[in-house]
């Protein structure tokens, strides 16, 4: 009898591309839909970044490279994580892959396998414990609540350690809260594993260009000399320039962790793409101003959704202070009917609000909060209120 691997039966399909494949189909079939699913930025790259990579195809620049990256590339993002965080990391350190979400697979590949734990905070980006769980280690969830805006205490962290631990992953900010945790609290993390020094530190850091409300993204990797030792960090091109098609993320690590993960990608993958490694070093040096644009508009359309719930009382919301991620609580709602069907979880408000009022929203079942659904705020101002009226509207109809 033929059989699939615990691997492959083991790990759960996407959530988040289930519903915003159908909100899409729903788009294309001519709806008059709003999605607050997708888990990108609306504005389109760059123009220089896009004459970047045009300029690389004219010049040839269409070979492999370096498994784990141009050595021009890994110098850019040195100097990025030298300038903006504080850092300094030899490009020997630095493995370019595609995506975090490939880096994200390297360093729990390098640092976790079957009989591990590792530590993730609820709520959390849906892909953690699947990649825990396809090393064969064991996801353990810590829980928080959205009274301290779904912020991890120290006490809580320590509880969750184990002589199993192998690795924590700290998102911030957070998908899918938009969680941005203060510099006092990450220094807190960093002293607390000062105990345990056989505990990796994986660091999420993709959303760090989005931090609004005047506060600063603080890595865990400038708290000590020892913990950067042992902290893998992760970015990427995605959410800063808008590229996430692009596929580019970098990991920045020890130099023996990132050549235990160059090594593994050279047998996975090999390099990320060639052209969009070269336009990666121009929007690392030039893009600046861009990130700082794009931030300021999506505070501003946060602030726009969060004020058109503020006055609604049936749904309760949760400010994030990074991201693009609103996530609202609908936890009275559940167990209710709307139009006869019982709405018995989030995932069956989600599929109702979509076929009903042509809202997609993302339910968090997957993400470690099952009360709640998340709402991108990457829309126009004006297609966010009518997409949150909507919303209001369907709320309103459930008895």
């Amino acid at each position: 009898m033929l059989e699939f691997t615990n691997r492959a039966k083991n790990v759960s399909p996407s959530l988040t591309l289930a519903i915003t494949a159908k909100a899409n189909q729903m788009k294309a079939d001519g709806y008059d839909l709003i999605s607050f699913a997708a888990g990108e930025p609306d504005f389109n790259t760059p123009q220089f970044i896009i004459d970047a990579a045009k300029q690389a195809l004219d010049k040839g620049y269409t070979k492999y490279t370096a498994a784990s990256g141009l050595t021009a590339l890994k110098e850019a993002v040195c100097q990025k994580l030298k300038n903006d965080n504080g850092l300094t990391y030899s490009p020997e350190q630095i493995v370019i892959s595609t995506g975090a979400k490939q880096c994200l697979f390297n360093a729990l590949q390098a640092v976790a396998q079957e009989g591990d734990e590792v530590i993730i905070i609820a709520p959390y980006w849906l892909t953690y414990p699947e990649l825990i769980k396809i090393c064969g280690a064991t996801p353990v969830i810590v829980e928080t609540n959205a009274a301290n805006g779904f912020m991890l205490s120290v006490s809580a962290l320590k509880k969750a350690i184990t002589d199993k631990t192998k690795a924590i992953i700290i998102n911030t900010p957070n998908n899918p809260s938009g969680t941005l945790y203060p510099e006092s609290v990450i220094r807190e993390f960093a002293e607390l594993l000062k105990e345990y020094p056989d505990i990796w530190v994986i660091s999420d850091e993709i959303y760090e260009a989005l931090s609004y409300d005047g506060n600063k993204h603080f890595s865990i990797a400038c708290a000590d000399e020892q913990i950067k030792e042992r902290t893998i960090l992760i970015n990427g091109m995605s959410k800063a320039y808008a590229m996430t098609g692009w596929r580019i993320g970098y990991s920045a690590s020890s130099t023996a962790a990132a050549k235990k993960m160059g090594a593994m990608q050279s047998h996975q993958t090999s390099n990320a793409n060639t052209m969009a490694q070269h336009a990666s070093i121009v929007a690392l040096t030039k893009g600046q101003n861009f990130i700082s644009e794009m931030r300021g508009v999506f505070e501003s359309r946060r602030d726009a959704l969060l004020d058109c719930f503020k006055d609604f009382k049936e749904v309760d919301c949760v400010k994030g202070g990074g991201a693009f991620y609103v996530m609202v609580n609908i936890k009275h709602l559940i167990n209710k009917s709307y139009k006869g069907q019982k709405i018995d979880s989030a995932l069956k408000f989600s599929q109702l609000l979509l076929e009903n009022k042509y809202v997609a929203v993302i339910p968090c079942e997957s993400f470690g909060a099952p009360d709640y659904v998340r709402l991108t705020y990457t829309l126009d101002i004006a297609v966010i209120k009518e997409g949150a009226k909507r919303f209001k509207d369907f709320v309103k109809e459930i008895c």
